[in-house]
């Protein structure tokens, strides 16, 4: 890994840290690169059940493209993987939870909008806010469906941030905390996921994502086939086998 990001593992998740606080962890190359590599390392680790995202310092989670890079490059269109996203340009089948230290703004919304699960400090905030800069968003497109429609609206057109408080009022945040408590709330989310059985873990993600983009039926054919393997896995046995024995289940992963 680069120092731009750090990676470490502790009880279960991929700890990925952007470490850039004298930039506001700002995207820039090393940084993007380093991001993809964290990303597609902790998919690839057995002993990781999930993924954490967070940037380092207190002012700061992302506070998106590194503007004198982009000046310097010209940059005109970024290609769709130009920052990685898990979900999208990154295939991520763990939970993926970002744990917002700071501000979120440009580039550093969208990698809180491609996580599953956001925790947040209360002095957080969050911002699409390419209209002030003249560049585009469209990694947002699927910020309707996250938030109600007028409010993804009002984000884009104004470009103006929001509070920690408001993004949790409208969904978009999972959680509020004191920015003293954000690593221990976060690990503690981390643990209830951790317990479970990764089968059901990684086919609930899934299913959640392929509904947002199938009609109704569609989405109950399509969890029925996704659910079938999870079904016939040795550990759709364990788990009641381990309630009768009055034991915590062993997990395989198969």
């Amino acid at each position: 890994m680069s120092d731009e990001v750090r990676y470490d593992v502790a009880d279960g998740a991929a700890w990925i840290t952007i470490n850039r606080p004298e930039a506001r962890n700002a995207l820039s190359e090393a940084v993007r690169t380093g991001l993809r590599v964290a990303f597609e390392r902790a998919e690839g680790d057995e002993s990781v059940a999930a993924l954490v995202l967070t940037g380092a310092g207190d002012k700061a989670f992302c506070a998106g493209g590194d503007l004198k890079e982009m000046s310097a490059n010209r940059l005109t269109v970024p290609p769709p993987d130009y920052v990685p996203q898990p979900n999208r340009t990154v295939a991520v089948r763990k939970p993926v939870i970002a744990a917002v230290n700071g501000i979120a703004y440009g580039g550093g919304f969208l990698l809180a909008q491609s996580a599953d699960l956001v925790v947040a400090a209360e002095h957080a905030r969050f911002g699409i806010t390419e209209a002030k800069l003249g560049r585009g968003a469209p990694w947002a497109a699927p910020l309707p469906w996250l938030i109600p429609p007028r409010v993804a609206m009002e984000m884009l057109v104004t470009a103006e941030p929001v509070t920690a408080a408001r993004a949790y009022e409208v969904g978009l945040v999972n959680h509020v905390v004191p920015a003293d408590e954000l690593r221990e709330r976060t690990a503690q989310l981390v643990a209830t996921i951790v317990r479970n059985a990764p089968l059901s873990v990684r086919a609930a993600k899934e299913m959640v994502y392929q509904s947002a983009e199938l009609g109704r039926s569609a989405a109950f054919e399509h969890a029925e086939r996704l659910w079938e393997h999870v079904y016939l896995s040795a550990d759709a046995q364990e788990g009641p086998r381990a309630f009768q024995e009055k034991r915590r289940p062993v997990w395989h992963g198969k």
